[in-house]
């Protein structure tokens, strides 16, 4: 009986001790963050077309943007169209809360539809800022010779506002 009553206490003081650590444990491990979600997909579309001489779609760019709600991300899904009337390919680029500006690599290319040359480049990707994005404003760039050599270029901006804050 003495053998058992030993036994006894020394697996409460152990399950003491044990149940003791895991506590502790679960206090000084941190917790890992959860991970931000992303909102809905808001529409990109921007045209820009000549502004002299015979009107001339430079460029096009379509696609998805999506802000994540911890503010500091944002992903895209881009496709810019090379205008049939404009030279030199066109681009565009990313600028973060107005003062930050990224150009995204291109992922790929598709077939062109009606209006575009050559291939449709497509830009797929994710961004994160060192701080809070409150906007995004794409600006498209695009050019053509008029008149006879003379070069001409034209951009235009669209600016996407955060929904999380």
């Amino acid at each position: 009986m003495r053998l058992e009553l030993t036994r006894s206490k020394a697996r409460r003081a152990a399950t003491s001790v044990a149940i003791a650590i895991a506590t502790l444990v679960a206090i000084l491990v941190p917790v890992t963050p959860a991970h931000a979600t992303y909102g809905p997909d808001q529409t990109v579309s921007i045209t820009v077309n000549s502004n002299a001489g015979p009107s001339i779609m430079l460029a096009r760019l379509t696609g998805t943007l999506a802000f994540d709600d911890g503010n500091t991300k944002f992903r895209y899904a881009l496709q810019l169209c090379w205008g049939s009337g404009s030279y030199p390919k066109p681009n565009f680029y990313v600028s973060v809360n107005g003062s930050t500006i990224f150009y995204p690599t291109q992922t790929g290319t598709a077939a062109a539809p009606p209006g575009c040359q050559l291939s449709l480049f497509l830009y797929d990707g994710e961004y994160t800022h060192s701080t809070t994005v409150t906007n995004v404003t794409l600006y498209v760039t695009g050019g053509w010779f008029y008149p006879g050599n003379t070069y001409n270029s034209r951009t235009k901006s669209v600016t996407y506002d955060n929904p999380y804050n």
